[in-house]
């Protein structure tokens, strides 16, 4: 920091001259984007934690044995799975300047999680066939606010990625696409791991009930 001074009336009069920091480009983006995972964070947490206060009241209605079909549901896992391994294969194309091949990994990331959300689709509509609605029991309202939630995440993660796709291929892979594809990658990931936790809670330990 360096100073000058100068004289005014007899009264002197200091001026600074600051150093500021660096701000790389896009800095303040990974930032933000890093606080709203933070966020989504904790509002899965409270999902989390009212199923596993409410996931055991059954109203004398069916529970997790009498309605989840385990083989389905590892299907559906394992289409989300592979979708992070995709976008894995995309952030590799990204970083070796391989423009054609990351808009193919990220439309086949976006096939796998468009199987997912066919396939969550299909159990709500057979749940909700069968007479198993949220209003049934305290079970099934948390269970669909949970999963349907997560489903949501998924939705928007893939008019996301349609975008960035399309943003790719006009503009290609400038510094402000890269971000984007890592931010992206990011909630992507978030997201596989939040499933996890939904695949262990709700439908692993829903079944040794």
């Amino acid at each position: 920091m360096n100073t000058a001074t100068l004289a005014r009336d007899d009264a002197p009069v200091r001026f600074y001259e600051l150093d500021e920091h660096p701000h790389p480009e896009g800095h303040s983006t990974m930032l933000g984007f890093w606080i709203y995972l933070m966020s989504d964070c904790l509002i899965f947490a409270i999902l989390f934690a009212c199923y596993a206060v409410l996931g055991g009241n059954f109203a004398a209605g069916p529970g997790p044995r009498d309605l989840f079909d385990l083989d389905l549901i590892a299907l559906n896992t394992a289409m989300l799975l592979f979708s992070s391994i995709t976008y894995g294969f995309a952030m590799l194309s990204m970083q070796r300047n391989r423009l054609r091949q990351t808009q193919i990994w990220l439309g086949v990331t976006g096939l796998f999680g468009l199987a997912f959300l066919s396939i969550e689709l299909y159990e709500f509509q057979h749940l909700i066939h069968v007479g198993a609605t949220p209003q049934r029991s305290a079970f099934l309202s948390a269970f669909f606010t949970l999963v349907g939630t997560h489903g949501l995440h998924v939705t928007f993660g893939l008019v996301w990625l349609v975008t960035l796709i399309v943003q790719l291929g006009r503009h290609g892979l400038i510094a402000a696409n890269r971000r984007r594809v890592a931010c992206l990658s990011m909630f992507w990931h978030f997201l596989d791991v939040v499933w996890i936790g939904v695949f262990t809670l709700v439908y692993l330990m829903g079944m040794l009930r």
